[in-house]
C-alpha cells in the first residue's frame, strides 16, 4: 500500500485532547494519514509541546516538511509543572478559550505559501469546539473518541442518566448504601451494567458538576461530525458499535491503532514519540534476563493518583505475592506528595522487583516475560494487553476505566478486580491468581484469542479495521479534494 497521489495534497489538522492518553492515539492516527498521504499539522497546547521538549529533546518536534507541529494556549495559567494537569479545569478552560487561537491558527494555515490549506479536521471527541471552525471553512471534521466504545456509549447515555434521575445523587449516603449496584438495562448495546460501572463522573452529588455538564454537552455536540471514530475493532466490541451506529452520525472502528501503525516503516515518522515523561528503556533490558511470563507489570497510567498509604498496601501486596515485578512509579503518582517506599519494601524485592519512573509500555507489554498487568484500566492499556495476550488485574480510578474494568472482567474474561479500597492481602490473593492460579490461566487463554482477534482487524486488506479507516479516508476525509490514483 502506497501513498496517495493527489493533485491538491489533502491537509489533515489534528488535535488531540491534551493528556498523555489521548496525544498517544492521535498521534499514531496522524502518522497513518500522513502514510496514505496527507500533511499532516499536529496540534498540541502550548504546556505539553514544552513538556515534551523536555522528555524528547529539543529537536523532537521540529518535525519535517509534511508532518508539522503547532500549538495553542489551554487557557490555564502558565506552569513548568512536569505534571498532569487538573482534568475539570482543563476541560472547562479547553471549551471555554481554545476556539479563537485555533481559528487564527487555521488562518496562518491557510494564507502560508509553504503548506496545502486544511482540508479536513481530526479532533479529539472532547475538542468539539473544532466543529465550529470547521463549519466555518466548510470542511469535513472526524471526532475521535480514544475510550472504548463501551465508554463513549455510557457518556453518550449521561444525559438520559440525568433525565431519569440516576445522578446527580441525592445524598452522599448513596455512595455506600449500594445504590451504586442499581442495574442499567435500557442502553442499547449494553445488556446491563451496574451504575457503578458507568464512567464514575456520576458519582457525585452537584448538579452543577463540570465533568457532567462538558460530557453531555460534548456528546450531543457529536450529532455534528461527519463521522465518528474509535480505537477498537468490531469483535471486541460489535453490540456497542451497534447502539451508538442507532443514534449518531457514522462510527468507525479503527483498531488497535498500535497494529495497523507497524504497516508506517518511514524512519522520519517512527522517530516522533509522544511520551511526555522521559522513558527509562532499560526496564526492555531488565526484561531480557526474566523467564517467559514471570514478571507482573505494574502502571496506574498518567492521570492516576492515589494516597501514600494506597502506595503501600500495593508495594506489600507485590512484596507478598513472591512474584517478580515492574512497577513504573510516576514522580506525581502520589497525591499532593512524593512517592515514598518503605525501606523494607525496598530491600525485600531488590532481586525480584524493578521500579521505573516511566517506561516504553508497548515494548514492554510485547516482552515474552511479562505474564500479567496490573492496570488502572485505562483505554490505552486495555488494548495494549489484548494485542499482546497479557491478562490484567484492574484498579480503575476514574472515567471510563470503571467501565473498561466491568467489560475486561465479565465479558472480555481476562481480568480480575481490585477492591478501590485497596489491602495488601487482597493483591497478593489476586497476583498469585493472576500469575499462579487457574482462572489466571484461563485469563491467559482469553487474552491470547484476543490477541489473535485483534491482529485478524488489523491486518492489511481484509481487516475490519483497516478496511474501517480505508473508508473514512476515502468517504469523509478526502471529500471535496481532487484525488488522482
Amino acid at each position: 500500500m502506497g501513498s496517495l497521489t493527489v493533485s491538491k495534497k489533502p491537509h489533515a489538522l489534528c488535535i488531540p485532547y491534551p493528556a498523555q492518553g489521548h496525544i498517544n492515539p492521535m498521534l499514531k492516527l496522524a502518522k497513518l494519514l500522513h502514510f496514505r498521504g496527507f500533511h499532516i499539522t499536529f496540534v498540541n497546547t502550548d504546556f505539553n509541546h514544552k513538556r515534551l521538549l523536555r522528555s524528547r529533546g529539543p529537536t523532537s518536534l521540529d518535525g519535517f516538511p509534511s508532518f508539522r507541529f503547532e500549538t495553542i494556549p489551554d487557557g490555564l495559567p502558565v506552569s513548568n509543572v512536569d505534571a498532569t494537569q487538573d482534568i475539570p479545569s482543563l476541560c472547562e478552560s479547553t471549551r471555554r478559550t481554545c476556539l479563537p487561537p485555533f481559528r487564527d491558527l487555521l488562518h496562518k494555515l491557510n494564507n502560508s505559501s509553504d503548506v496545502p490549506p486544511v482540508t479536513c479536521i481530526v479532533s479529539d471527541g472532547v475538542m468539539s469546539f473544532t466543529l465550529d471552525a470547521a463549519h466555518e471553512l466548510g470542511i469535513p471534521e472526524v471526532l475521535f473518541w480514544t475510550t472504548s466504545a463501551c465508554g463513549f456509549l455510557c457518556y453518550v447515555h449521561y444525559r438520559h442518566l440525568i433525565e431519569k434521575g440516576f445522578t446527580p445523587l441525592k445524598d452522599p449516603s448513596y455512595l455506600t448504601d449500594g445504590y451504586l449496584d442499581t442495574l442499567i438495562d435500557w442502553i442499547p448495546g449494553i445488556r446491563e451494567i451496574r451504575l457503578r460501572d458507568m464512567p464514575s463522573f456520576v458519582r457525585n452529588t452537584n448538579p452543577d458538576d463540570i465533568m457532567l455538564d462538558f460530557l453531555t454537552g460534548e456528546c450531543d455536540r457529536a450529532q455534528r461530525a461527519s463521522a465518528i471514530i474509535l480505537n477498537t475493532f468490531d469483535a471486541l466490541e460489535h453490540d456497542v458499535l451497534e447502539g451508538l451506529s442507532s443514534i449518531l452520525p457514522p462510527v468507525y472502528s479503527i483498531g488497535p491503532l498500535n497494529l495497523l501503525i507497524n504497516d508506517v516503516t518511514d524512519k522520519d515518522l517512527k522517530s516522533i514519540g509522544s511520551n511526555l515523561w522521559k522513558e527509562e528503556t532499560e526496564s526492555v533490558e531488565w526484561l531480557d534476563a526474566k523467564e517467559p511470563n514471570s514478571v507482573v507489570y505494574v502502571n496506574f497510567g498518567s492521570i492516576t493518583v492515589m494516597t501514600n498509604e494506597q502506595l503501600i498496601e500495593f508495594a506489600w501486596g507485590l512484596a507478598n505475592s513472591n512474584q517478580t515485578f515492574l512497577w513504573v512509579i510516576r514522580p506525581d503518582l502520589v497525591r499532593g506528595d512524593n512517592a515514598v517506599l518503605p525501606a523494607e519494601f525496598v530491600e525485600e524485592t531488590k532481586n525480584r522487583g524493578q521500579l521505573y519512573s516511566w517506561c516504553p509500555q508497548e515494548q514492554v507489554l510485547a516482552h515474552p516475560a511479562i505474564g500479567g498487568f496490573l492496570t488502572h484500566s485505562g483505554w490505552n492499556s486495555t488494548m495494549e494487553s489484548k494485542c499482546n495476550g497479557v491478562p490484567i488485574m484492574c484498579w480503575p480510578f476514574f472515567a471510563e476505566q470503571q467501565t473498561n474494568c466491568r467489560f475486561s472482567c465479565k465479558e472480555w474474561g481476562i481480568g480480575l478486580e481490585i477492591d478501590s479500597d485497596v489491602k495488601r492481602e487482597g493483591v497478593e490473593r489476586l497476583v498469585r491468581e493472576l500469575m499462579e492460579g487457574e482462572k489466571g490461566k484461563e485469563m491467559k487463554k482469553e487474552a491470547l484469542k484476543w490477541k489473535k482477534m485483534a491482529k485478524e482487524a488489523a491486518s492489511e486488506g481484509a481487516g475490519s479495521s483497516f478496511r474501517n479507516l480505508e473508508t473514512v479516508v476515502q468517504q469523509v476525509l478526502l471529500a471535496g479534494t481532487t484525488v488522482s490514483k
